[in-house]
C-alpha cells in the first residue's frame, strides 16, 4: 500500500478542528474519519496484479540513437486502474519517461512508451514493472511489482563510417579504377593500357608496345601514341589479423570513452576497408582468455558480427598476457599478415609484456601497434599559467616522453606505431593499411 499527498493534506485539514473545539477527542475523530475513508478507497481501488504485461523493444540498437519500448498493460480485473506505471530499466539505458499516468478500464489494455538512450554499450536490462493502483478518491494505492524482464543490445556506434569513403576512393586509386596507377613492389599485374602524358616511363611495356608495331626510338620519345603502359593494383586476398587489448589498461576512460571502444572503433574502420580491398579480416578480443572471436566472414557479414560480438564486451581488470599472443596468431593464421594490435603505449612497465612477444611476430608477420593518447594530456603539456599547471605540465610531458621511448622501442623490434586521440586514431588506422598497400608491402 502507498499513500498520496492528498492523503497528506486530508489529514492536515484535521487541524481545524482541533483548534476549533480545542478538544483530543476532535483529533482523534478526524483520524479515525481519514483512516476509514482510505481503507474504503483501498477496498475500491483495482487490483494491480489483476494485470498481464507484454513488451515491444528491438533486440538491438548503436549507441547514440533512441529507440521506443513499448509495454503492453492488460486489465484481466474487474475493477479499473487508474495509476502510475514505473518501468524499470537501468539508468544507463537513459530510459524517459521513468513514470506513466494510465487509466486501464476492466477487460482493457493499455499501452506505456519509454524512449531509451543508452550511453553506454552492451546490454541494457529492465528486470520488472511497478504498477501502483489508486481509489477513485486517490489517497491510498495497491501497489505490486510484477517481473518483466527486457533487453536491448547497445551496439558500437561505428561513428568512424564517416571516413570510409574517403579511403575508398583513395583504394579505388590504388585499384585502377580511376585515372591514376600505381606501381610499387609486391603489387600485381591489373592490365594494359595506351601511355598518357605523366605515367611513369618505367612501366612501358616495350613487348606489347612492338606487338602494336610503334617505331618508338626512346622512352623520352615526344611521340607516345603506340605506347603501351603496364597498370598495377595491391595485393588480394592478404591476411589482417586485429587483436584487441580488453585488460585493465583498455578500462581506462579517455574522452569520456573507454579505450577498448577506440579501440572497437578503429577495428571497425580497418576492417570494412580491407574487406573492400580484398583481404581477409579475422578479430580477436582476448586479455588471459579470448573473449570475442570473428573469423570466415566477409563483406557486410563481417562487420555484423564484429559489432554484434564486440557489444557486450567490457575490459577486465587483469593484466594482459602478451606471452599467449603468438600463439593466437598462429591459431588463425600460418602465412605472412598484417597483425594489428589494439593496446596501449603509455609506460614502459605496462609495456614490457608487449616488448618482450615483439620479435617473435615481427619475425614472420608485419605488425601495426594502435593505441589512443589522451588529448588532455597533450593540451597540459602546454599550460603553464600557476603553480599547479607547472606540476601539470611536467607530468604530462613525463607521460609523453613514456610514450616515445616504448614507440621508439616497438619500432627498433621492427613494428610501427600509430597514435592518436579517439576521434584521430582510427583514420589514422586506416591510412597506415592505405599506405602500406601504396608501398606494396601489404
Amino acid at each position: 500500500m502507498a499513500i498520496s499527498g492528498w492523503f497528506v493534506v486530508l489529514v492536515a485539514v484535521g487541524i481545524v478542528p482541533v483548534v476549533v473545539f480545542d478538544s483530543a477527542a476532535a483529533m482523534i475523530a478526524w483520524l479515525a474519519f481519514a483512516i476509514a475513508l482510505a481503507a474504503v478507497d483501498l477496498v475500491l481501488a483495482g487490483s494491480p496484479r489483476a494485470v498481464t504485461l507484454a513488451r515491444e523493444v528491438p533486440q538491438s540498437m548503436r549507441l547514440g540513437e533512441s529507440v521506443r519500448s513499448t509495454l503492453i498493460v492488460t486489465n484481466t480485473g474487474r475493477r479499473g486502474i487508474r495509476g502510475i506505471v514505473r518501468d524499470a530499466w537501468q539508468p544507463s539505458a537513459g530510459a524517459a519517461p521513468t513514470r506513466a499516468r494510465v487509466s486501464i478500464p476492466a477487460g482493457e489494455r493499455r499501452n506505456v512508451l519509454t524512449t531509451l538512450t543508452p550511453f553506454r554499450r552492451g546490454e541494457r536490462r529492465a528486470a520488472h514493472v511497478t504498477i501502483r493502483s489508486f481509489g477513485p478518491l486517490w489517497l491510498v494505492a495497491r501497489q505490486a511489482t510484477i517481473a518483466e524482464e527486457g533487453v536491448v543490445r547497445v551496439l558500437p556506434p561505428f561513428a568512424s563510417r564517416k571516413h570510409l569513403p574517403s579511403r575508398l576512393a583513395r583504394l579505388r586509386e590504388l585499384d585502377g579504377a580511376t585515372s591514376v596507377q600505381v606501381r610499387g613492389q609486391g603489387t600485381e599485374f591489373d592490365s594494359l593500357r595506351e601511355y598518357v602524358r605523366g605515367d611513369d616511363v618505367r612501366s612501358i611495356d616495350w613487348r606489347a608496345t612492338a606487338r602494336r608495331g610503334a617505331q618508338v626510338a626512346s622512352a623520352s620519345a615526344s611521340a607516345s601514341a603506340g605506347l603501351v603502359v603496364r597498370t598495377w593494383r595491391p595485393e588480394r586476398d592478404r591476411r589482417v589479423v586485429i587483436v584487441i587489448d580488453s585488460g585493465r589498461t583498455s578500462a581506462a576512460r579517455i574522452a569520456n570513452e573507454p579505450r577498448i571502444d577506440t579501440a572497437f572503433e578503429s577495428s571497425l574502420l580497418l576492417a570494412a576497408l580491407a574487406s573492400r580491398a580484398g583481404d581477409r579480416v579475422d578479430t580477436v578480443i582476448y586479455d588471459r582468455r579470448i573473449r570475442g572471436r570473428i573469423q570466415g566472414a566477409v563483406g557486410a557479414e563481417l562487420l555484423n558480427r564484429m559489432v554484434t560480438t564486440m557489444a557486450p564486451i567490457q575490459p577486465e581488470l587483469i593484466e594482459m598476457d602478451w606471452a599467449a599472443v603468438p600463439g593466437l596468431v598462429r591459431s588463425v593464421t600460418t602465412t605472412r599478415s598484417l597483425v594489428v594490435l589494439m593496446t596501449s603505449v603509455d609506460a614502459p612497465g605496462a609495456s614490457r609484456g608487449l616488448l618482450s612477444v615483439m620479435p617473435q611476430l615481427t619475425k614472420k608477420h608485419l605488425v601495426l601497434v594502435a593505441s589512443v593518447t589522451d588529448p588532455d594530456v597533450l593540451e597540459a603539456v602546454t599550460s603553464r599559467g600557476d603553480r599547479t599547471e607547472v606540476y601539470r605540465a611536467a607530468a604530462a610531458e613525463r607521460a609523453a616522453l613514456d610514450t616515445a621511448r616504448v614507440s621508439a622501442a616497438l619500432r627498433q623490434l621492427g613494428a610501427d606505431v600509430v597514435t592518436g586521440s579517439p576521434e584521430d586514431l582510427p583514420p589514422a588506422v586506416a591510412d597506415r593499411y592505405i599506405a602500406l598497400k601504396r608501398a606494396g608491402r601489404l
